[in-house]
């Protein structure tokens, strides 16, 4: 395993994880018995002593009848392993009684689920369970790609008073997810970073993945974006899982995967790179006013146009110069080596505030 030199300093000192990044949180997606617990434990623990060992006792399943965990019996397996393999330890909880049997059972951290994510009512019932407690709890995001509704449930848990708040990004579930179980959407995980930089945000690799081919590619894409971690469900035999077996790992793959990743440090120290990073930034933010710039004399035009087609009682709409306009960008933008889904967004962006422009505009202001 590749770790460049400044990795082991502290993020931010607000953030209440380890000082050692990346912070890894390994284990089983169910706690079946004992000794699935303790097998798996121990090959994680031979190589990542300081790894959160995770596993769901409460599993949400979409249909009844399947195998939805063990219940609080395996809160004590849990803190059983976690005693003797010197391992923190962390659950899944959906309602106040898991979380007041969690602490009653010594567990360490808790997590919320991406169903419950979607609920500020059942968020809002953990965060009134929580107040006044003092163990780390992190936020999956939801479902469906909401950022408002993930930021939503983070909110409602900083407000019960625990300043011990963290995200894991597990991926979103679309109509077309390409390749992945869940769809990585990063610009949601970055935006989130943005707005909340001092707090621990985990790349949950395994759900966006969906089976193991495709965990290198996320868990690089996850450390070259600075995230501070990474989860990934790991069983001594995924084979015989009773859940989500397809994406599971066994500990051996798990080392074989982190040993192929490179970690890379957050900044440097070498003067001369800090330099030239300084001179090309400085070159992107007068670019950045430039751009700002011309959007807003495009607005303007935009503008123009609206207040000519009220006067002249024509649709704001325009399909055909819509259509037009994409395919002439398009075309530029393959030229210059720019990817068509990102000029896409790019000018799905720009019609939409240019329709907003053009439907908000007054006929009286022409002059």
């Amino acid at each position: 395993m590749e770790i460049e030199e400044g990795i082991a300093e502290e993020k931010n000192s607000t953030n209440w994880l380890p000082k050692e990044r990346p912070n890894f949180i390994f284990g089983p997606c169910s706690a079946e018995s004992p000794e699935q617990l303790r097998k798996t434990a121990s090959q994680i623990a031979e190589h990542y002593p300081n790894a959160i060992f995770r596993a769901g006792v409460w599993k949400p399943r979409t249909r009844p009848n399947s195998f939805e965990g063990v219940g609080k019996e395996g809160l004590e397996w849990l803190s059983d392993i976690g005693n003797e393999f010197g391992l923190k330890t962390a659950t899944e909880v959906a309602q106040p009684e898991h979380v007041e049997a969690s602490l009653k059972a010594g567990i360490d951290i808790l997590w919320i689920g991406a169903r419950t994510t979607a609920s500020p009512f059942s968020v809002q019932a953990l965060a009134d369970a929580l107040k006044g407690v003092d163990v780390p709890v992190f936020v999956k995001n939801p479902l469906h790609p909401d950022l408002s509704l993930w930021i939503g449930a983070i909110e409602r848990l900083l407000s019960s008073g625990n300043e011990k708040v963290g995200a894991i990004h597990r991926g979103f579930y679309l109509a077309d997810n390409k390749n992945y179980r869940n769809y990585p959407h990063w610009d949601l995980a970055v935006q989130l970073k943005a707005k909340y930089p001092s707090m621990p945000l985990i790349s949950d690799i395994s759900h966006m993945a969906g089976k193991p081919s495709l965990l290198p590619q996320l868990a690089q894409k996850a450390m070259n974006l600075d995230m501070d971690g990474l989860l990934i469900e790991t069983h001594y035999d995924p084979a015989i899982a009773l859940s989500d077996a397809e994406q599971q790992i066994n500990p051996a793959q798990l080392k074989e995967l982190i040993d192929g990743v490179t970690f890379k440090s957050a900044s440097s120290e070498n003067q001369e790179f800090r330099n030239k990073l300084d001179l090309l930034r400085a070159k992107i933010d007068k670019i950045d006013e430039e751009l700002v710039d011309k959007l807003a004399v495009r607005m303007g035009i935009a503008e123009e146009i609206g207040i000519y087609k009220k006067q002249n009682k024509v649709t704001i709409l325009q399909l055909e110069r819509w259509q037009q306009i994409m395919k002439q960008v398009q075309s530029q933008a393959e030229l210059l080596g720019l990817s068509e889904g990102f000029i896409e967004k790019l000018y799905n962006a720009i019609h939409e505030e240019s329709i907003r422009i053009q439907t908000d505009s007054k006929e009286d202001s022409a002059s």
